[in-house]
């Protein structure tokens, strides 16, 4: 059976743009349930400026902490620049995350910073990040659209992608920030970038604005796409685009995938837990668009860990 690797980053970007704030302890918790579900690699936190994203105040605490108990976690951080690399090595990060917007605007909006600059800075904090031993990964947000510019164009992304894959970058993460993706778009653009990246080097990270996350990824696995970015009950979403309904839910890609023949390791079962778990300390409802049918299959005692009701075969 084939496998797909799912990065979990409900506590940072799940997190980062709520208007409740977890404790350090409370996303240690979320964090031990994501493992206890079968997650082995999980976005932890981020080491942007506190007084801009007070939410990741806590992020050397969190890591070390996350470190200490899970020292076999694949635990992945997000470094705006080479200040935040630091910060992430002292706190002892082995793999860092840069993002770069695939538009000048957007660049601009975000961090105040040209196209180009933006494109330097990345490169240096991964070029730095190597140098002391990390993995690394790049986001290439608004790879599809952009809320000031509009459509992204194909060569732009892989120009961009490129220019990271000089770095040496391990993995460039396709971004759908704000959720605008289609099947067709994302096998055109995967189309295009397959012929200079190679597919195990490319990663999805797709948003459910318009209802299409599972669709789209699909169509990336078809594609050849085996790593994509989710979140625990869809936590998460994009300020830039209103509405939307947040991230790719765990709990469906899972299911989807594991349905279709892929192998995951996650326990669907015990992703319910965290997804219960973040509903109780967000104060609001939360869960994919599976969630209810998962959670009624669970109540009734008919869920096995793959999400397949106890009277279904795999025939």
């Amino acid at each position: 059976m084939e496998s797909i690797w799912i990065t979990d980053v409900s506590p940072r970007d799940g997190l980062q743009n709520q208007p409740k704030h977890l404790s350090t302890h409370e996303k240690l918790a979320l964090i031990r349930l994501l493992v206890a579900a079968g997650l082995e690699r999980i976005e932890v936190t981020s080491f942007v400026s506190p007084s801009a994203v007070p939410q990741m105040a806590d992020a050397a605490d969190l890591l070390s902490l996350v470190i200490s108990e899970f020292p076999k976690l694949q635990s992945t951080v997000l470094v705006p620049n080479l200040k935040g690399l630091e910060r992430a090595r002292l706190a002892g990060a082995s793999e860092i995350s840069v993002v770069l917007a695939a538009t000048d605007t957007m660049n601009r909006k975000n961090i105040n910073q040209s196209l180009a600059d933006a494109t330097r800075n990345c490169q240096d904090t991964v070029r730095a990040a190597k140098a002391m031993g990390m993995r690394t990964r790049t986001y290439l947000a608004v790879a599809f659209d952009c809320p000031f510019e509009g459509v992204t164009p194909v060569p732009t992304l892989l120009a961009l992608a490129q220019q990271m894959q000089a770095v040496q970058v391990d993995e460039i993460v396709i971004a759908d920030t704000i959720g605008s993706a289609t099947p067709g778009r994302v096998r055109d653009c995967l189309s295009v970038l397959g012929w200079a990246i190679p597919m195990n080097q490319l990663a999805m990270h797709f948003h459910d604005t318009r209802g299409l996350a599972v669709a789209n990824t699909w169509a990336a696995l078809e594609a050849g796409i085996r790593r994509f970015d989710a979140s625990a009950g869809g936590l998460g979403g994009c300020p830039f685009a209103p509405g939307a309904a947040g991230n790719l839910a765990t709990e469906d890609l899972v299911l989807m995938a594991q349905g279709s023949g892929f192998q995951t390791n996650i326990d669907l079962g015990r992703l319910l837990d965290v997804i219960e778990f973040a509903q109780h300390k967000m104060d609001r409802p939360l869960g994919g668009r599976s969630y209810s049918w998962l959670a009624l299959q669970k109540q009734k005692g008919d869920l096995d860990p793959r999400g397949l009701s106890q009277g279904q075969s795999d025939a």
